[in-house]
């Protein structure tokens, strides 16, 4: 009888944050021995940005467990189509519908502070005319982002945001993986950044296996990791 190798679980980051924001969550998982990838999120575009994700599972032999913050999580819903990946985990992220938008998803419900908080700038396109990027204002960033974390850590991952190109909000989900693939999520029960009900709905409407952390930011990998990653341990189990 042969045994299954554990999925290898992938992380994918959101905007205006790095691989690096996994870090507490990447050391829990590797405790208990699981194989882990934390790659990086070019944030230029869903469609560009989920062939990436889709390439890096390419290269994984075995099974995938892809793990999506945020905007990651518009991400997974697309590239979560590779045979490979057998999971999907949404941690206070956005759940697509195929041919929805982040915009359309976010337009149903209220929106969060994170929205009159943006500031924008040009980057330069090879070819084509400069687009818009956005990151979050600084002095607002830690109320927005990451209440729930130290001050000291707040003030480094805000002059150390990763712009997100502003035309991801427009493109439209090219399939939802969570229709063929078994589903988890997390809410950020006070995330400013993502109004909770958005990721309610997503997650109940992917039929998902749903945890609330109450008083969680949307940093809610970097203030604790642990309950993080014992929903990605869920999952690696439930997949194996």
């Amino acid at each position: 009888m042969t045994t299954q190798p554990s999925p290898t679980v992938v992380l994918v980051h959101g905007a205006f944050a790095d691989a690096g924001s996994w870090s507490g969550v990447v050391t829990e998982l590797q405790n208990h021995g699981v194989p882990v990838v934390a790659p990086p999120n070019p944030l230029r575009g869903l469609s560009a940005d989920s062939a990436y994700i889709a390439s890096v599972v390419s290269r994984i032999d075995g099974p995938v467990v892809l793990v999506g913050h945020s905007y990651g999580g518009a991400l997974i819903t697309v590239a979560g189509t590779a045979e490979n990946v057998v999971g999907l985990v949404y941690v206070a992220a956005y759940v697509l519908e195929e041919g929805e938008s982040l915009g359309e998803l976010q337009g149903r419900f209220p929106l969060s502070p994170l929205v009159s908080n943006l500031s924008e700038g040009a980057y330069p396109v090879p070819g084509s005319e400069p687009a818009v990027e956005v990151t979050i204002n600084a002095e607002a960033f830690p109320e927005i982002f990451a209440a729930d974390v130290p001050e000291a850590v707040t003030k480094v991952l805000a002059v150390s945001q990763r712009p997100l190109s502003a035309g991801v909000f427009t493109e439209t989900a090219s399939a939802a993986a969570w229709r063929t693939k078994p589903s988890w999520a997390l809410v950020a029960g006070a995330d400013n950044a993502i109004n909770p009900e958005v990721e309610r709905f997503g997650a109940e409407r992917a039929g998902a296996t749903v945890v609330e952390l109450e008083g969680a930011s949307h940093a809610v990998a970097v203030s604790q990791p642990k309950a993080v990653a014992q929903l990605v341990l869920d999952a690696v189990r439930a997949t194996s």
